[in-house]
């Protein structure tokens, strides 16, 4: 028999008993839209991290001194005192692939501002931590390394603290707030940056001259950490490799020794993220899977209904003429169809319900082309492999028995 035939006689077939032939379909479609709709949640997931870790910079580089120790007792990483203001400077002059690089503090403090008050984080670093972070201007200016070199009191502050001080909307440009008593100078105001990856507000903050807070607010003479930039995404491995080097150097450690700071980078912090997000989209994906197989151990359930009701069918076919191989090529086409046909209503279904989701619980959704083609390519398959075992019983009946079939 022609493809042509064979097809109209298996639409034939599935037409004539509508109900059976979607009941058989919605495990399919159950299936598909929950795959669809899972690798949606899941991509947009990790889109929605990897957007917001990019927020934390250009190329960013994180160096900490090791944990320090007292009597024996080993404190948090970070509380290192061995790294100083002239391991920054050697590493601004020695680290070609190094675009940008600040010496950083950090301490908080209550915030006063006429009668109402506030408490931030304060950061302690050179202008160029505005270009690492791509931190933008909204109203004002940035300090200068005049102001450094000066320990002025001044900083740049985030709209949360504008909001909480000042109100919403004020100019806080020219006001003077007092941070642990000591009388700062708002130069400007950071342009909002929200939430980022860690569900931090990145506009809850003070941004001062590193000397400023080093000396007349923390009164130390290391530093606590330093944030760089490489010159491109490429150069980042060439980057550190640079900096372990001088350090490693200045330091006095020898090649094969252990390194006395650890230096993190924003490919390390996105992995880390996006890792439980990505187990949690397989895992669900998983799980969504399963509902594929049901619908298919139905098409397969359904077929050899089909074959028993029909035998009579196939008897009178076989003893006209048609060969085993197109009996077998009629029932795997009426399987096949099932399975596409669930198949492409199950994608639109996944995609409206990733688009509810989207709209309803406000959750990131990406649905990918690659998600659509392997949910696509994946029902086919069922209703292939579930329903050749029917089809090649249909066609391995003899005639004779099956024209006696009652």
């Amino acid at each position: 028999m022609k493809m042509k035939n064979l097809l109209k006689a298996a639409i034939r077939s599935l037409t004539k008993n509508k109900m059976r032939t979607f009941l058989t379909m919605l495990g399919i479609i159950i299936g598909v839209a929950s795959v669809i709709a899972m690798l949606a949640i899941g991509q947009g997931s990790r889109e929605s991290i990897q957007s917001q870790i990019s927020t934390l910079g250009t190329n960013v580089l994180m160096i900490f001194p090791q944990a320090s120790s007292s009597g024996g007792v080993r404190m948090e990483a970070g509380t290192s005192q061995k790294m100083t203001l002239d391991d920054a400077r050697a590493l601004i002059e020695r680290c070609p692939s190094v675009a940008y690089l600040t010496p950083q503090v950090r301490t908080s403090g209550q915030l006063v501002a006429s009668n109402l008050n506030w408490r931030s984080s304060v950061y302690g670093v050179y202008p160029d931590y505005f270009s690492i972070r791509n931190l933008k201007i909204e109203t004002g200016n940035p300090f200068t390394m005049n102001d450094d070199k000066s320990a002025a009191k001044v900083c740049v502050v985030g709209q949360t603290i504008v909001t909480n001080l000042f109100g919403e909307g004020a100019d806080a440009v020219g006001r003077v707030i007092r941070i642990n008593k000591i009388p700062f100078k708002i130069t400007g105001v950071i342009e909002k940056k929200g939430q980022n990856a860690f569900g931090q507000d990145q506009d809850d903050m003070v941004i001062a001259p590193f000397s400023t807070v080093q000396k007349r607010m923390l009164a130390i003479t290391y530093i606590q950490s330093m944030l760089a930039s490489a010159t491109t995404e490429d150069k980042i491995p060439a980057a550190t490799a640079e900096i372990t080097e001088v350090l490693k150097e200045r330091h006095r450690l020898g090649p094969s020794e252990d390194a006395d700071f650890t230096i993190r980078t924003q490919s390390d912090i996105a992995n880390a993220a996006t890792a439980t997000s990505k187990i949690l989209t397989i895992l669900l994906a998983s799980i969504a899977s399963i509902s594929l197989l049901v619908g298919g151990i139905g098409i397969m359930n359904i077929m050899l209904v089909s074959v028993t009701e029909r035998t009579r069918e196939i008897g009178i076919r076989m003893s006209v003429g048609a060969r085993g191989r197109d009996v077998l090529l009629q029932f795997l086409i009426e399987a096949l169809l099932i399975s596409l046909l669930g198949g492409l209503i199950g994608i639109g279904l996944g995609m409206l319900v990733s688009q509810v989701i989207a709209n309803l619980m406000s959750w990131p959704v990406t649905i990918t082309i690659q998600s659509i083609l392997m949910s696509f390519i994946f029902s086919s398959a069922i209703g292939i492999f579930f329903g050749w075992y029917p089809a090649r019983k249909a066609a391995r009946l003899n005639p004779i028995d099956a024209l006696r079939y009652e």
